[in-house]
């Protein structure tokens, strides 16, 4: 096997592989990435047996073969490598020679039939979804999932194809995020299934927004996102989502329409002195007005007055200021509504102008 490329031609599909290799492994082989040459086109595949990622890009001098590099050595020295240098690799035998200019690297290489691959994908839906829209989707929801939650289909980010938009949510028991967006196509049947946390973190990182298509192939055990450079699959959670349409507050009829980044400041204000435990801050509604307050063992205040377009009045709630400046932070319009009932009920937060997307957050008591 041989291919020469330009460095900054290698080092993006090497990066985007990299990450999905573990430090740790089991298996030797794990430590590796597959890299496959032919008709011109290098491949490079990295997995850690839940996740795995493919990708691709043209190559010259090329001899077709197959073996696997070390990945993170691969990596550190393209990395480390003079922009604009032109790499040759060459396999000799069990052996891989990396060769830029005046460098050169030996590496030791690992037979290409011990690498696992992921079952093929027996994909029972498929839809098309432009790149920048399944970013979003996961942008705005998956800082909600729980992390080693007991409940493991918690700890994922559940993905509902529904007639014509694709859902995403996620959970951690006590806030919630939905986005939705609608989608090429119509899904057969409608479909749920939950990507675990390291598969969505990867696909997160993927994603660079545009417009190109994505293809996303959901089969029983695996989703897989193709893209025209890059293949990626994961295995799904084994596991049901909660109900979460019966966590979404109904009723909710006491609005408050608020400028979210004034909001979002006096809430991070606030923040300093509440309980470094609970986090707390209690949120007291008026006509015209908001008021936040915060308080901590110490006996330190913190009060914060907010003008809001309201005519609730004597309303007061407690939540967790995490989960409201997360929320917050999800959304993007300028004006944001906190839909609230009453003192013991969850808020509904989300964008003014439209309900694309919710944040459910659960109240706390203070």
């Amino acid at each position: 096997m041989r291919f020469s490329l330009q460095r900054e031609v290698f080092l993006k599909p090497l990066a985007q592989v990299v990450n999905v290799v573990e430090r740790r492994q089991t298996l030797p082989v794990l430590a590796n990435l597959l890299a496959q040459v032919k008709d011109g086109q290098l491949s490079l595949t990295g997995t850690d047996l839940e996740v795995e990622m493919v990708s691709r890009a043209m190559v010259d001098d090329a001899q077709d073969g197959e073996t696997t590099i070390p990945a993170r050595k691969l990596f550190d020295i393209v990395r480390a490598l003079p922009d604009g240098s032109r790499i040759t690799v060459t396999q000799t035998g069990d052996k891989l020679t990396v060769q830029a200019g005046r460098s050169r690297f030996t590496l030791a290489s690992l037979s290409a039939n011990d690498f696992p691959s992921i079952d093929e994908v027996e994909a029972t839906e498929r839809v098309r979804v432009p790149e920048a829209t399944l970013k979003e989707l996961i942008e705005r929801t998956a800082f909600a999932m729980a992390q080693q939650d007991v409940r493991y289909y918690l700890n994922g980010l559940l993905f509902d194809l529904r007639e014509e938009s694709l859902r995403c949510v996620a959970t951690d028991g006590h806030r919630l995020a939905l986005c939705e967006a609608p989608y090429e196509g119509s899904a057969q049947t409608k479909r749920q299934i939950i990507v675990p946390r390291k598969g969505v973190t990867e696909l997160q990182r993927l994603l660079e927004g545009g417009d190109r298509e994505l293809e996303l192939e959901m089969g029983r055990g695996h989703i897989r996102v193709k893209r025209d450079d890059v293949t990626f699959t994961s295995k799904l959670i084994d596991g049901r989502f909660p109900d979460y349409e019966a966590v979404i507050p109904i009723g909710a009829d006491k609005e408050v329409r608020i400028d979210r980044e004034v909001l979002r400041a006096s809430l991070q204000r606030a923040a300093i002195l509440s309980n470094e435990k609970y986090r707390g801050v209690r949120i007291e509604v008026s006509p015209g007005q908001l008021k936040i307050s915060a308080h901590n063992p110490e006996q330190e205040e913190a009060q914060e007055e907010v003008e809001a377009d309201t005519k609730v009045d004597d309303l007061a709630v407690g939540f967790n200021v995490n989960y409201l400046l997360d929320a917050l932070t999800a959304l993007k319009s300028e004006q944001v509504v906190l839909a609230l009932r009453d003192a013991n009920s969850s808020a509904l937060v989300r964008e003014a102008d439209n309900e694309r997307c919710r944040h459910v957050v659960m109240p706390l008591r203070l």
